[in-house]
């Protein structure tokens, strides 16, 4: 597995699948492992990473703000149907209540959970579907 600590920018090695505005820059070897497996898969049709602002409600402040997901992926599946999906990458701790050991941690889930109720909401809108990973 991936160091789950490692960061850095990642040039894609098929560019033109790469949609996004920005760089794709990775925040842990997870991430890094999807845009590798996006840049090379050839169901993949394209990708951008951080290019959406979903807005939600922060449940402690109860202000309007903006969740940005990882990554945003349109590919081809087996019956040929183009399928586009909004991704996020967390590791269990970060998205399973009863797994966080803090309450900092219990904290950050319910933020979370938050993000992610309002961006299935987006998708379903948009045609689209959420996935964690």
């Amino acid at each position: 597995m991936a160091n789950n600590y490692s960061q850095g920018y990642f040039a894609p090695e098929n560019p033109s699948k790469y949609i996004g505005s920005n760089r794709p820059k990775y925040r842990s070897g997870w991430e890094l492992t999807v845009m590798r497996f996006c840049d090379n898969h050839p169901a993949v049709i394209a990708w951008a990473s951080e290019s959406l602002r979903v807005p939600y409600r922060n449940p402690f402040t109860g202000k309007e703000t903006f969740y940005v997901p990882d990554f945003l992926i349109t590919y081809q599946d087996k019956s040929g149907n183009k399928i586009s999906e909004v991704i996020e990458v967390k590791p269990r701790g970060q998205a399973v209540l009863e797994l966080a050991k803090s309450q900092q941690d219990k904290a950050a889930v319910v933020l979370n959970m938050a993000k992610w109720e309002a961006c299935k909401a987006w998708c379903q809108r948009h045609g689209m579907k959420f996935r964690i990973l």
